[in-house]
């Protein structure tokens, strides 16, 4: 009886779904001969251009039952402009009574393709682990200790002044291998684009209110805005969080916003700077008792920031300037 009762839900549930599904393309159908537009029109003429517009073009595209309609989501960016004259013709429309459609469609696919080539680009710099046989790799990460301690000699490539900057040990390489060089290009990008912040949250890092590494030997003030983590360690974690933004798609709503056309890496790195400086704003209110508390603080600020990104109209930082970035409503 139980069995019998668990396909009977099953067919049910079925058939309540292809009768939702047929009930839809029959409303649509109908919206399209009263209105004389179809979807794609309806969307780009009633929204402004940005994630509303863009994210309900993806969502009919992903859903078409046309083939073309539905290959344009994965279409090469320097194929965007004839996919746009493939689907006008498809639609039927006139590109030349309906100018600003095609420049719409073009912008959100532009957006769309974007997006999933920034995936790629992340991932693969994820993927690549750091090599100190590889000049570029080192020079990167000489590079850091110099945007960040320019007045301080570094007395060897393997050495404990590395936690000075918050690795862990004396060979940075070890602490980049669950983001591989992505953590490296996030933290140079911080630390040369928005260097006033970066510098003094890495000053606030090295007050020894929760701090495993010994500072004894520092003179520091202003104690009560003490946080005491490691700079190079949450930067390696919040490129974590900003990577499993990205490929979760939750960053669709910022990115569309923040970005013209094609989101690339800038956007992204200066997505990980945001984070930095909210992040450090974050913990200090929390005030946590010692940096044990660090996991739970990190999955909070993660869901305030996932509760944000599903406003269709939020930006992160819509204009990225150093020390200056506030969420905003568009």
């Amino acid at each position: 009886t139980i069995h019998f009762l668990d396909n009977l839900m099953v067919v049910t549930q079925f058939f309540v779904f292809l009768y939702c599904k047929l009930l839809w393309r029959g409303l649509k159908f109908v919206v399209r001969k009263f209105t004389g537009r179809c979807e794609l029109q309806r969307i780009c003429y009633n929204n402004k251009h940005g994630a509303r517009r863009t994210l309900k073009i993806e969502s009919s595209l992903r859903y078409s039952k046309n083939e073309l309609l539905q290959s344009a989501l994965s279409v090469h960016p320097d194929k965007v402009e004839k996919t746009i004259d493939d689907v006008m013709a498809l639609k039927k429309i006139n590109p030349d009574t309906n100018p600003q459609l095609s420049i719409s469609l073009q912008a959100s696919l532009l957006q769309i393709v974007g997006y999933r080539s920034l995936v790629a680009e992340v991932e693969k710099l994820r993927r690549e682990p750091y090599d100190s046989e590889n000049q570029e790799h080192e020079d990167m990460l000489m590079k850091l200790w110099k945007e960040l301690r320019p007045d301080t000699h570094l007395a060897g490539r393997i050495s404990k002044q590395w936690c000075e900057i918050g690795f862990q040990g004396s060979d940075p390489k070890t602490d980049f291998r669950g983001m591989g060089l992505l953590g490296l290009h996030n933290l140079l990008y911080f630390a040369e684009h928005d260097k006033a912040t970066a510098l003094q949250m890495l000053h606030d890092s090295l007050q020894p209110k929760h701090n495993e590494i010994n500072t004894a030997e520092w003179e520091q003030k202003n104690l009560d805005k003490a946080i005491g983590f490691s700079f190079a360690i949450v930067g390696i974690n919040i490129t974590d969080l900003a990577y499993s933004l990205l490929v979760s798609g939750a960053l669709k709503t910022h990115l569309y916003n923040v970005a013209p056309e094609m989101p690339c890496l800038m956007h992204f790195q200066q997505t990980f700077c945001y984070l930095m400086q909210e992040f450090h704003r974050f913990w200090i209110e929390e005030d946590p008792s010692d940096i044990m508390e660090f996991n739970r603080v990190r999955s909070k600020f993660h869901r305030r920031i996932l509760r944000q990104l599903k406003n269709p109209d939020m930006a992160l930082c819509p204009h990225f300037s150093a020390s200056d970035l506030h969420l905003v409503n568009l």
